[in-house]
């Protein structure tokens, strides 16, 4: 199961300092706060140009006026770091590439109904009006970008082709009853669907397109889909001699079965599909450099979800795991030029950082200082520049390159500058050793104005997944609870991504009940550095770290306040109406419904000890959430508020799992500081 990462004995600490660089200054510099989480900027989907000398990346600023995203696609000078805006006022913007020559840029946006082609139906029959995303080109040298396809529901990813002279993108169909549709009769036969749907799923598809624009050619069809409903962006892979498409060929435009997936390859004239690699699983496919035959992918090791993602290289159907030896989750990966190497990312303890990886050798660890790659996709030039969003604990998201694998980080944008003005919580690393042996860890924020020998409230921020992990990157969360006082601890349970895949997979059949041992186990070692009052320890988390709040809260007496976001707290539901559907068994290794398997699924639900909970608890999430929907909030509210407990229930009015508009994020904010300063203080 893939919920949201979020991001929120012996004794090891490793303090990365957050003072001024003057003492002087310190006088000027003010903590963290909530008007700064207005200023912050969004960068994403950074991609390098062919030779190297520039990156285009998405660059996302909020009007807190209007509550919009601002979206723009700028250009980094690799040299100077000077910032060009390639784009103005476009909407939807995602997946930008560069051509294979340099000379355009393709990217996704909205563009208007007039524009995407003959508008498709909607429910009670007219056309729909919203805007549809569509590829645009746009050419290096001046002028506009031109919209070079025109799907009437929309284009979901794309890639160019070797030459640069043709587009494979993948695109929904029209829905299976569109003619019942146009007369009025909406109704449709429930399947893996989460519970919110309000219509049948159509498949999404493959077609190419002419760089140029012009009429489209169909070469994909059926029941099976390139893409579900809850995917991140698909892109097929063209081999190098531009003959073959490859892509991942789902069984339905349904996520609940979507760990079927499989690689698919098909002639990029037309004809018919073949399998490629029947290895369950698999996603971001992508041809070695060069090569028609030889590709890799990302796959659950072994095609068990509890396990942490490999990548496989394969040639004619014979693959393997080239990162055996590593043994560890892998988040991302690139081919290297010349395709001896891969370069690929994941967290190593709490730090997020990338390995040079041979595919016959072992991998070996880059040096990035103090600086953590984030969740995006490196991106490497034909030249062997890398480029990369990262952060450190004192400085938030910017532009990073390495000028050749070996070399160290040089930072090329200052966007999120302010943030290492702030006056900042000491970020520090903590690792003790857990139940069973296992050796763990975490992550501590100090409060902004500590002092040796003094006791501080604690809040604990879990981190979401599971399959995730807290690192020492940069967090605005805790650092407004630093701010309000708080020593923050952020600790990784078993299940979590940093520790190696044995630690990951431990988390089956023992959802609740071992995690929780391992925070229990943390929050001892904490204290024990002396700086915590035990009489006023929080406990707070979003999605699974909403579940392990909920869980903890039912099974120790210790909690003084609760914030629990987006908590799934009754697994037998959960599985019965989210999307994840057949995704959750993977957990418990068979469906709630049969005999044998409910009653663990009962046992790990936190539902069934809400009896227990004394805390005075915060609850929050979305009203659309489909990937944990909020019936599990429903529960919880009803049973603590019958049970005696203060509880307040806070819903927004979004269809995302967090909200993502910058005045709903921000009042999450607020409502979780405040509910831990007004019970912890």
């Amino acid at each position: 199961m893939r919920r949201l990462r979020w991001m929120v004995p012996t004794l090891a600490l490793a303090l990365l300092s957050a003072m001024p660089a003057h003492a002087s200054d310190a006088a000027a510099w003010v903590p963290f706060q909530l008007t700064d989480v207005r200023q912050m900027v969004r960068l994403q989907q950074p991609v390098i140009a062919p030779d190297g000398r520039y990156v285009a990346l998405v660059v996302t600023r909020f009007d807190w006026a209007t509550d919009e995203a601002r979206p723009e696609i700028d250009l980094v000078n690799v040299a100077t770091g000077r910032i060009r805006p390639l784009t103005q006022r476009r909407k939807g913007i995602s997946a930008v590439q560069w051509a294979p020559g340099g000379h355009r840029l393709a990217f996704i946006a909205e563009a208007p109904p007039e524009a995407a082609g003959a508008a498709p139906k909607a429910a009670a029959g007219k056309p729909e009006t919203k805007s549809q995303p569509q590829v645009f080109v746009m050419p290096m040298d001046g002028g506009d970008a031109r919209q070079v396809t025109h799907a009437p529901r929309g284009v979901v990813g794309f890639a160019w082709s070797p030459d640069g002279q043709r587009i494979a993108f993948i695109a929904e169909d029209e829905p299976a009853n569109a003619k019942a549709l146009a007369q009025h009769d909406g109704a449709f036969e429930v399947t893996d669907g989460n519970f919110q749907l309000r219509n049948a799923l159509a498949p999404w598809h493959l077609w190419v397109v002419s760089s140029e624009g012009g009429k489209a050619t169909r070469l994909t069809q059926g029941t099976y889909s390139l893409q579900t409903d809850q995917q991140g962006t698909p892109y097929p892979a063209w081999s190098a001699d531009g003959k073959t498409i490859a892509f991942i060929r789902y069984p339905s435009p349904y996520w609940g079965p979507s760990y079927h997936s499989i690689i698919d390859a098909m002639p990029a004239g037309g004809g018919t599909p073949r399998v490629l690699s029947a290895r369950q699983g698999a996603m971001a496919v992508r041809f070695q450099p060069g090569s028609s035959s030889r590709y890799a992918y990302l796959r659950p090791l072994h095609g068990d979800e509890n396990n942490g993602n490999a990548v496989y290289v394969g040639e004619y159907g014979h693959d393997r795991d080239a990162t055996a030896d590593l043994a560890r989750n892998i988040d991302t990966y690139a081919w290297m030029p010349g395709g001896h190497d891969l370069l690929v990312s994941g967290e190593l303890g709490t730090r997020s950082v990338m390995w040079l990886q041979p595919l016959d050798g072992p991998a070996r660890l880059l040096d990035l200082g103090h600086v953590n790659i984030q969740q995006h996709q490196p991106t490497v030039s034909r030249t062997g520049t890398v480029a990369f969003i990262g952060s450190t604990a004192t400085h938030a998201d910017e532009l990073y390159v390495l000028p050749h694998v070996g070399d160290a980080p040089r930072r090329l944008t200052d966007l999120n500058a302010f943030t290492a003005d702030r006056r900042l919580g000491r970020t520090a690393s903590i690792d003790w050793t857990g139940p069973g042996g296992f050796h763990e860890d975490g992550v501590l924020v100090y409060p902004v104005d500590f002092h040796p020998g003094q006791r501080y409230p604690l809040v604990l921020v879990i981190h979401g997944g599971p399959e995730g992990a807290s690192t020492v990157a940069f967090s605005p969360l805790t650092q407004l609870l630093s701010a309000a006082g708080f020593v923050v601890f952020e600790p990784n349970y078993r299940g979590s991504t940093n520790l190696g895949n044995a630690y990951q997979h431990a988390i089956y059949r023992d959802t609740g009940q071992g995690p929780g041992e391992d925070v229990m186990a943390g929050l001892a070692a904490v204290e024990k550095l002396g700086i915590v009052d035990a009489n006023r320890i929080g406990v707070s988390g979003w999605s699974y770290g909403g579940y392990m709040t909920t869980w903890l809260t039912g099974h120790y007496g210790v909690w003084k306040a609760a914030v629990s976001g987006a908590a799934l707290t009754d697994w037998v539901m959960d599985y019965t109406i989210a999307y994840y559907q057949t995704g959750d068994t993977y957990f418990f290794g068979g469906s709630p419904w049969r005999a044998k398997d409910y009653a663990i699924w009962r046992a790990q639900s936190p539902i069934a000890y809400a009896q227990h909970v004394k805390a005075p608890t915060l609850i929050m999430g979305d009203v659309g959430d489909p990937n944990v929907p909020l019936v599990n909030s429903y529960e919880w509210y009803h049973a603590l508020r019958d049970n005696g407990v203060e509880v307040r229930f806070i819903a927004y009015p979004a269809d995302t799992h967090f909200p993502e508009d910058i005045v709903q994020t921000t009042d999450v904010y607020r409502r979780w500081v405040g509910w831990m300063e007004h019970y912890l203080h």
